[in-house]
């Protein structure tokens, strides 16, 4: 009887020091289980009952509840405190400290050839025209026949476009001008048209050159557009986006599609032709910018557009060109890499 009373006084006075060392849960779990469970030791003590005298079995029974008891009502006290712990834990580590400075957001910024897109498109919305769009994928027919470029034409060759079935005249686009003739099949003059996109060219990379690139074209179709107008069109062009010094300058050239042709230099924008050193226009005072023309009388024809009631003028624009020049941007293929110190620099 002694022995059994003198070891439940040990599991309360060893349980006392086992208690103190936990601190999750779970082990508290772990030590109910060792003392209180049907395997546990008090349990275990319990188990010698039937050896004991009628006398002593009350005693070790009052015994054995008092160390339950007591055992129980510190693990509950224990719990508790654990519990309030983690919560303690968890307020902590989501707290915030408002004398920390704040976190700054980090904003994207909008891609060069995006705002330049934007930009000639909003200042040919101005003028009350429209933004057409056409499938990069596009036919020969569109491409080149519509355009008078007929078979054996230089641009034709399959070296200088992406063929996608050369036998079923499949090609990716190397103009957006098949999106003119769409419209023009399509559409009743008056016709005033923009069309922005990308274009395809197979032409080796380098710094100047990227088989992937953007144009913008623009059409006007009615009754008596003169050549006038194309230059008047050109130059409030220039005006709004560069500036009002900007000027411009026609030089003759060909293009199939239009007749007569000229190529559009525009008053160089670093120096204004005042340095014959100038490394933008390298002394002469003007930049290549664009080519265009009036509309050939065969291309309104082959629309169904008769040519002898209207007349029109077109013109095209390469994007990164402007951009280029307007950003002072060295190597087209920055537009491309997409490296973050480049295009985070027109955050604008």
């Amino acid at each position: 009887m002694d022995k059994l009373l003198s070891e439940l006084r040990a599991i309360r006075s060893n349980f006392v020091e086992e208690l103190e060392k936990v601190t999750e849960q779970s082990d508290l779990e772990k030590l109910k289980v060792q003392l209180l469970g049907k395997k546990g030791e008090i349990t275990a003590i319990m188990k010698n009952m039937g050896q004991l005298s009628k006398e002593d079995r009350p005693k070790l029974g009052q015994e054995a509840n008092l160390t339950r008891n007591y055992i129980e009502d510190l693990l509950a006290t224990r719990k508790k405190e654990i519990l309030k712990l983690v919560e303690n834990k968890k307020i902590a580590a989501e707290s915030i400290d408002i004398s920390l400075p704040g976190k700054k957001d980090e904003f994207g910024s909008r891609h060069p050839l995006a705002i330049m897109s934007k930009q000639l498109c909003d200042i040919f919305i101005g003028l009350g025209y429209t933004i057409a769009e056409g499938p990069e994928v596009e036919l020969d027919h569109y491409n080149f026949e519509m355009l008078r470029l007929p078979k054996g034409h230089p641009a034709r060759d399959e070296q200088d476009t992406f063929y996608l079935d050369y036998e079923k005249g499949v090609l990716l686009r190397s103009q957006t001008s098949p999106v003119q003739i769409r419209v023009m099949e399509e559409q009743d003059p008056p016709i005033y048209i923009v069309c922005p996109g990308r274009v395809y060219r197979s032409d080796t990379v380098d710094a100047t050159h990227s088989p992937v690139f953007h144009q913008i074209e623009g059409l006007a179709i009615d009754e008596n557009l003169r050549m006038s107008d194309l230059v008047a069109t050109l130059e409030l062009f220039a005006v709004k986006l560069f500036g009002e010094d900007a000027k411009i300058r026609l030089r003759p050239h060909h293009f199939p599609f239009t007749e007569p042709s000229c190529e559009v230099d525009i008053s160089c924008w670093t120096c204004d032709g005042h340095d014959p050193e100038c490394k933008t226009c390298h002394g002469e005072g003007y930049i290549e910018i664009l080519g265009a023309g009036m509309v050939h009388p065969e291309v309104l024809e082959n629309c169904g557009i008769d040519s002898s009631k209207y007349s029109g003028f077109a013109f095209g624009i390469g994007m990164e060109r402007v951009a280029m020049g307007k950003y002072d941007i060295k190597d087209i293929r920055s537009f491309y890499e997409n490296d973050l110190r480049f295009l985070e620099q027109f955050n604008l």
